[in-house]
C-alpha cells in the first residue's frame, strides 16, 4: 500500500492541474457542505468514512479518519463501522480501511 500525502499536500498537488476543482471543494464542500446544520460534523465523518470504505478510496480515507477522530467518532465506532461493512461494501475493503485506521490511530500516515 503506498503513502497517500496529505490532504493539504494532495490539495496543492491537484491545484497545479486542476485549481477550479480545489476551490470548489474548499469553498462548497468544506465550506458549505460541510457546515449545513442538518447533520452534524460527527454524522457527516461517519457518513464519509463509510462511502470511502465502500468505494475502496484509500487516497481519501486516512484525511478522513483523521477528520472523523477529530468530529468525536471514537476508535471503537470506526471499527464497528469497518465490521459492519465488510458485509455490505465486502471484505477487501473492510480489512483495507482496518489497515488504514490503525495506521491513523498510531498517529502515522499511511
Amino acid at each position: 500500500m503506498s503513502t497517500p500525502p496529505s490532504a493539504s499536500a494532495a490539495r496543492s498537488e491537484v491545484r497545479q492541474v486542476a485549481p477550479k476543482l480545489i476551490e470548489l471543494s474548499e469553498s462548497v464542500l468544506y465550506g458549505d457542505v460541510w457546515e449545513r446544520p442538518g447533520l452534524s460534523k460527527r454524522d457527516r465523518s461517519l457518513v464519509t468514512v463509510a462511502a470511502l470504505t465502500a468505494m475502496s478510496r484509500s487516497d481519501q480515507l486516512a484525511g478522513h479518519l483523521e477528520r472523523a477522530l477529530a468530529n468525536g467518532v471514537t476508535r471503537e465506532e470506526i471499527g464497528e463501522l469497518i465490521t459492519h461493512l465488510a458485509f455490505y461494501a465486502g471484505w477487501p475493503a473492510a480489512m483495507t480501511a482496518g489497515r488504514i485506521a490503525r495506521k491513523v490511530f498510531d498517529g502515522a500516515r499511511p
